[in-house]
């Protein structure tokens, strides 16, 4: 296979990224249909079949095509730096590389706005989104705390956006400030949240002491039940 053959595929995917952000920085969401996009994508829609399920699907496709672009000018510059100056530097590199679809996510935004299928659809891709996010600022998302870690990072993001969208300022001192108070109030949920862990520590030790002690039990139950040929018998119910 070519290089050329290769990238094909990719070009065309974005260029229905580019055609959609294009089409709703004109239009109401609502109003854009997939044969819209296709045409002014120049593909058919076979092709675009292939590349995205839905029209929705294309708003995933360009929250991965940002997320790459942050990803690969991530650096270990602020490796020293405190996790919120990291999350922050991060964050305001993807409102960054957003910004030549700003109307486009504005309008989309306030179409969507009441819309719940719609709405928990794109927090799942929020939630993909944001695990690469914290991993390209060094933070951890695995272990008792990582949903809490990653849910939060949504909220920090989707609440600076609604700032962002609004700021056409180009030094966007309104979003910097708003996510520096998001960061902030989430450090304080997160650290509130570890000292809650700890203090529970040994509330936790008991409980699974008791659930041990059950499990055990009903394994007990459950050989007694095969000595007797209960287990693979169903009519030993009757």
């Amino acid at each position: 296979m070519t290089a050329q053959a290769s990238t094909a595929p990719m070009d065309k995917r974005k260029a229905i990224i580019e055609a959609l952000m294009d089409l709703a920085a004109r239009r109401s969401w609502h109003e854009i249909e997939i044969t819209d996009i296709a045409k002014a994508a120049n593909v058919s829609l076979s092709e675009f079949r292939d590349l995205f399920p839905s029209k929705g699907a294309v708003l995933g496709g360009l929250s991965r095509m940002i997320d790459k672009q942050v990803l690969e000018g991530t650096t270990e510059d602020l490796a020293g730096e405190p996790a919120r100056e990291r999350i922050f530097d991060v964050l305001m590199r993807r409102f960054d590389a957003m910004q030549p679809y700003k109307e486009a996510l504005r309008r989309i935004s306030q179409d969507l706005r009441y819309d719940p299928v719609s709405l928990a659809a794109l927090n799942q891709v929020a939630l993909n989104s944001q695990r690469f996010m914290l991993a390209a600022a060094g933070i951890n998302t695995e272990g008792p705390l990582g949903t809490l870690k990653l849910q939060g990072a949504v909220l920090v993001y989707a609440n600076t956006m609604r700032t962002w969208l609004d700021d056409d300022d180009p030094a966007q001192a309104k979003t910097m400030a708003r996510l520096d108070r998001e960061l902030r109030r989430g450090e304080r949920i997160i650290e509130g949240a570890e000292d809650l862990r700890r203090l529970s520590a040994p509330l936790r030790a008991v409980g699974r002491a008791f659930m041990q002690g059950r499990r055990s039990s009903r394994s007990e139950r459950r050989r007694a039940a095969d000595d007797n040929g209960d287990a693979e018998n169903p009519a030993a119910a009757i």
